[in-house]
């Protein structure tokens, strides 16, 4: 049974976040949503727990929450917001940063070879993926959504 390209896109996104998730758990005891988080504060630099939950599409208790877990592990600062408020401030500790840059170097190497061995073009599908991204981005600034 042949699918459409918007249900391929589904399932393959929904299998490599398992895999990636069995990876991180086994190698780096951290969950690939945990992980996902450390990565959106360090690429967004001091960014807020409000911030966090809606890049990650999940409420702001749920953030609040996964962000007490990783900052009783060293791995995230959270601070008040200076401009006061209930907002917290986040941002990687050292530990956080190391963790985050080791796993991506790690997980991107053996999704390169995931890639690889399907025979697709490692280069031509990062360059596709990310055209189809930064076309998404387009819209959502036209559509404001």
């Amino acid at each position: 049974m042949e699918h459409s390209l918007s249900l391929n896109l589904h399932v393959l996104t929904a299998r490599l976040d398992r895999a990636a998730d069995r990876i991180l758990r086994a190698e780096y005891n951290v969950s690939y949503s945990r992980f996902v988080a450390l990565t959106l504060v360090g690429e967004l630099g001091a960014s807020t727990q409000r911030t966090l939950a809606e890049y990650l599409g999940v409420t702001e208790p749920s953030v609040s929450r996964m962000t007490s877990v990783l900052a009783a592990e060293g791995l995230l600062d959270v601070q008040p917001d200076p401009a006061g408020g209930n907002r917290r401030r986040l941002s990687l500790t050292d530990e956080g940063k190391r963790l985050v840059t080791s796993i991506q170097q790690g997980l991107e190497g053996k999704l390169a070879g995931i890639v690889a061995r399907s025979g697709v073009p490692y280069d031509e599908y990062a360059e596709h993926t990310a055209r189809l991204l930064a076309t998404f981005e387009g819209l959502e600034r036209e559509t404001g959504k």
